[in-house]
């Protein structure tokens, strides 16, 4: 019966997916200028919420976002809340549709998946429609932050409005006390830093005195200096509020190493308009 209950949700939620009218989609988000085209293709096959095969066999994965994963064979892996909802908006907004690539950065992964942007015929930014429709949220790296700011603005109003996973506990924000009791994985966390403290080639914000129990933010240097010259001196973080996101382990505490600027976000200030571009 709960089987059966669930198939009921999933195809009443496509078919409300398939009900929006055509002027939500002239709504979304543009892709940002800049970008460089390397290419095309029409999308045969939706994998999951963020990832396609082109019909010439490439595996696309669309960068700069995380929607909710699949097992996809994967041995006692759960599937994510929502993971075959954002499977059925992709499709919605890709198969069968001719789609033109966009570099951000990297254009390969390890796993041999094409890294890029897309944007179908008539302009739409499939990434900004997922972020827009709360079926994905912002999961930059190093090597491909075009675009991020753009993603992470796009992402803010989904939230505030509550679509999609962000209606949904497991996607919820937390902060330095409930990170304490939620299972490791990728996580965004927000709340106001106690103290700043450089040791050897790593700096460390720290959320409350206790740096052996408490929740951690970890920057090396050159990621440090970076982040530096879009806000300033990192000790100007002491009591300011900042958003970060990261996959959190445990090492005296919860802790999400940063690596590129764009994974941490000061909510008291405006530091986006120092961002890569």
């Amino acid at each position: 019966m709960a089987k059966l209950l669930s198939m009921l949700v999933l195809r009443l939620f496509i078919l409300l997916v398939l009900l929006v009218p055509a002027a939500t989609a002239a709504a979304a988000p543009a892709l940002p200028e800049g970008f460089a085209g390397f290419g095309a293709g029409r999308a045969v096959e939706i994998i999951d919420g963020d990832t396609l095969v082109l019909e010439d066999g490439r595996e696309v994965r669309l960068v700069g976002i995380q929607a909710p994963k699949l097992p996809l064979g994967r041995p006692d892996f759960k599937a994510w809340p929502l993971a075959e909802e954002a499977r059925a908006v992709l499709v919605e907004l890709a198969e069968g549709q001719a789609l033109t690539l966009h570099a951000g950065g990297a254009r390969m992964d390890r796993h041999g998946r094409v890294l890029a942007h897309l944007v179908r015929a008539d302009g739409l930014w499939i990434q900004g429609e997922m972020l827009r429709r709360g079926m994905a949220r912002v999961y930059s790296f190093p090597d491909n932050r075009k675009g991020v700011d753009a993603m992470l603005a796009v992402e803010a109003e989904a939230r505030e409005a509550a679509r999609g996973i962000w209606a949904h506990d497991f996607y919820r924000i937390r902060d330095k006390e409930t990170i304490k009791r939620h299972p490791d994985g990728f996580q965004i966390v927000e709340d106001r830093v106690h103290g700043v403290a450089a040791v050897g080639k790593v700096v460390y914000l720290n959320f409350e005195p206790d740096w052996r129990r408490d929740f951690t933010i970890t920057l090396d240097r050159r990621t440090a200096r970076e982040l530096a010259r879009r806000i300033g001196d990192l000790e100007g973080l002491e009591g300011r509020r900042v958003r970060v996101r990261g996959w959190v382990k445990r090492e005296n505490g919860p802790m999400i190493t940063v690596n590129h600027p764009e994974q941490l976000e000061l909510l008291d200030q405006d530091m986006r308009k120092g961002s890569a571009q």
